[in-house]
């Protein structure tokens, strides 16, 4: 009998607690989980890539919609009658 297995035999929180991190480092050296936390790695990295695209897309449309509106609004101060580009 090794010298854990003797610990846990007289406190059973001992053997639970003995047990638990057993299955936790087994868990750890399990190669699906590895994969599994690879794959929550690829999401983050495509999420923030999807992320930064809309972004530059908004941001472009904001200025190309800001643009827009600033001409709009001269073509409209500019109403002495004259065609001068609007």
């Amino acid at each position: 009998m090794n010298r854990m297995d003797r610990l846990t035999s007289f406190d059973p929180k001992l053997s639970f607690l003995h047990v638990y991190l057993r299955g936790r480092i087994d868990r750890l050296r399990n190669e699906e989980d590895m994969s599994r936390g690879a794959s929550a790695v690829e999401w983050v990295v495509i999420s923030a890539i999807v992320v930064a695209i809309v972004a530059a897309v908004g941001f472009i449309i904001k200025n190309a919609l800001s643009d827009k509106a600033s001409s709009v609004g001269n073509c409209i101060g500019d109403t002495d009658g004259s065609n001068n580009g609007c």
